[in-house]
């Protein structure tokens, strides 16, 4: 804890709402603070064979290290993921364009020592020329993935894979190609378990038919919610977890973006997405009201409420929410613990539904890669 507050800013427990037990409150009740903010429930993604029990709350690492404004020096998110399995999180997640490589690196060591207690999640699907990934142009051929499950397994220093998704649908490939190549990595087991990212539900349905699917990653949260038409429904059906990416936002939803916000120009993706730009910002801080208002009437904060909608929405979603900071972090924790009534849920819906969200939230080039 000592790196850790001096480093990243540690600020005090404030009323997020926590509870000591594992057993539900009343909906609708704020819970008795806890002296420290953690885990206390767990959830499974997937089925059978190919299930996994995880922490309700996820971490995604890619923040640590890309894509972000803030980039830690590695001795402060090395401490951070520490902090977060000590609170209880059992699931970290990565990927090879990540850097790219250099966050599964960065979680390679800090999961050192750590790998009986928790999962970690990565992926594969970019090109890989004269030595780097190349983002935007997928590539599922068996080559390719095995060149980069070979590479994820050293950068980790791990054995096997615990979840190893798709990062993007590759339409060159056969879906019948990438299934048999995972289902032979499975068995010489290098990989336990087979994910999907940003897929069609008619997409899911053919690969969950050619090897099992444990999980689904996709962005979800009050101001996307494409995935509940279809996906959220096959997933229940199926027996497959969801984990949504992004869960407040990229951080717009915890009201710490304005349009005068800075985004490194070399680091930050933000700065590229229609969604963060001035015009847009500006028009869809009328969300973060919402929240804030709801929030503040119980004693949380508007990143705690957009979460915690997200964990009420169906026992199979467990978000990756990722931060650089230990204040966030705690924030976060607190929020798997609030409980919100029914009624409490479609007053959110219903006030932010009445808000027209301006902006895409990829630009062209990106959107084209989503199924």
């Amino acid at each position: 804890m000592g790196l850790l507050n001096g480093v990243l800013g540690f600020v005090p427990n404030v009323a997020f709402g926590a509870t000591k037990s594992q057993t539900p409150p009343k909906e609708g009740k704020n819970l008795k603070l806890s002296q420290i903010a953690q885990i206390t429930d767990y959830r499974t993604l997937g089925s059978g064979e190919n299930a996994m029990r995880v922490s309700n709350l996820g971490f995604g690492c890619m923040g640590l290290n890309h894509h972000r404004s803030v980039r830690l020096e590695k001795k402060a998110a090395i401490a951070l993921i520490h902090e977060a399995i000590e609170r209880g999180i059992t699931l970290f997640d990565t990927a090879e364009i990540y850097g790219p490589l250099t966050n599964e690196t960065l979680v390679g060591e800090a999961i050192k020592g750590y790998t009986d207690k928790i999962f970690v999640t990565t992926k594969f699907g970019f090109a890989f020329e004269n030595g780097k990934v190349i983002a935007g142009k997928p590539d599922s051929s068996p080559k390719n993935i095995r060149r980069a499950v070979e590479g994820s397994l050293k950068r980790l220093q791990i054995e096997s894979i615990p979840l190893l998704y798709q990062h993007r649908f590759d339409a060159q490939t056969p879906i019948e190609s990438v299934a048999q190549t995972i289902n032979e990595l499975m068995k010489e087991g290098k990989v336990q378990r087979f994910g999907l990212c940003e897929v069609s539900a008619d997409i899911i349905r053919k690969f969950h038919a050619l090897v099992p699917i444990t999980a689904i990653q996709s962005e979800y949260h009050l101001m996307h919610r494409t995935v509940e038409k279809e996906i959220l429904p096959l997933c229940e059906e199926l027996g497959i977890g969801f984990v949504p990416y992004s869960p407040i936002n990229r951080g717009f939803l915890s009201g710490a973006i304005s349009e005068w916000t800075r985004f490194d120009e070399k680091n930050d993706n933000r700065i590229a997405l229609p969604r963060f730009q001035k015009e847009a910002i500006r028009a869809n801080l009328r969300i973060v009201e919402v929240l804030n208002a709801f929030g503040q009437q119980r004693g949380y904060t508007a990143a705690q409420i957009a979460q915690s909608w997200l964990l009420h929405k169906k026992p199979f979603i467990v978000p990756i929410t990722g931060t650089s900071k230990l204040a966030h972090l705690e924030e976060n924790l607190r929020s798997t613990q609030i409980r919100l009534s029914q009624s409490e849920i479609s007053e959110i819906e219903k006030q932010i539904s009445a808000i027209k969200i301006i902006g895409e939230r990829y630009n062209q080039k990106e959107q084209s890669q989503v199924r």
